[in-house]
């Protein structure tokens, strides 16, 4: 597989990804009538849903990490080279900022807004570190090529409800949400602390990861998750 096919696919799952985000946030909010808990369950079925199929559908192609700290691990674990993981981070990043645009054109609103949703403290902090590790664990451990899709989606579906942060658990989409004042912003501020804490809840799961996992028990989830020099099929919110 091409690097410049698998950029494309990590690119293109990125704006659809948090175009899903933002957008159904959007019209969640519309049509819950100020019910959040409303809101939310609407939210998070939409991201379930387009996350699953992403996954299945450009896994191959890329590994669909659409998440910078799915792509660092991968780099520490060697299943892809520095070059590869810094293009990867480049085009998440990208396609996020841009999936945010689109979702605001699609409901008629300003395309650039700095969001006003105030999300920080050390309960937020230590929500998306659980968040995030939780993500990379699955990523990490999952034995066959055709579980990862439902075993990332479900994982990041319950993660919405149970984590005080609502699970975002990736550096890329955290950026492109201080771009929407919305309900699924967080205002500019606070995303410097939320990466960090979700970089270190992916580095907590890679090392119970190499203890829970050895190399060699987890290879079909290796097939999903990195694409290979290979060429052999490649296979996260």
């Amino acid at each position: 597989m091409s690097d410049a096919r698998a950029l494309v696919a990590e690119g293109f799952g990125s704006l659809l990804l948090a175009a899903t985000v933002v957008g159904s946030g959007i019209m969640a909010e519309r049509l819950a009538a100020g019910n959040v808990a409303v809101a939310l369950l609407a939210n998070t079925g939409a991201t379930v849903a387009v996350l699953a199929t992403l996954i299945a559908l450009l896994g191959p192609l890329s590994g669909a990490h659409f998440n910078p700290a799915v792509s660092v691990v991968q780099g520490l674990r060697g299943k892809l080279s520095w070059t590869q993981v810094s293009g990867y981070v480049v085009v998440q990043v990208a396609g996020c900022c841009l999936g945010v645009i689109l979702a605001h054109a699609m409901f008629e609103l300003p395309w650039i807004q700095a969001s006003r949703h105030v999300r920080t403290g050390p309960a937020q902090w230590l929500a998306e570190a659980v968040a995030t590790f939780g993500l990379l664990l699955v990523v990490l451990g999952h034995r066959r090529s055709h579980d990862a899709p439902w075993m990332v989606a479900a994982w990041i579906g319950a993660a919405y409800w149970f984590t005080a942060s609502t699970s975002f658990a990736n550096p890329a989409i955290t950026i492109a949400r201080s771009l929407s004042d919305t309900f699924a912003g967080i205002r500019p501020l606070d995303v410097p602390e939320f990466i960090a804490a979700q970089l270190a809840g992916a580095l907590v799961a890679l090392w119970l990861g190499r203890y829970l996992f050895p190399e060699g028990t987890a290879q079909a989830g290796d097939q999903i998750v990195s694409p290979q020099s290979s060429g052999a099929p490649a296979g996260s919110r």
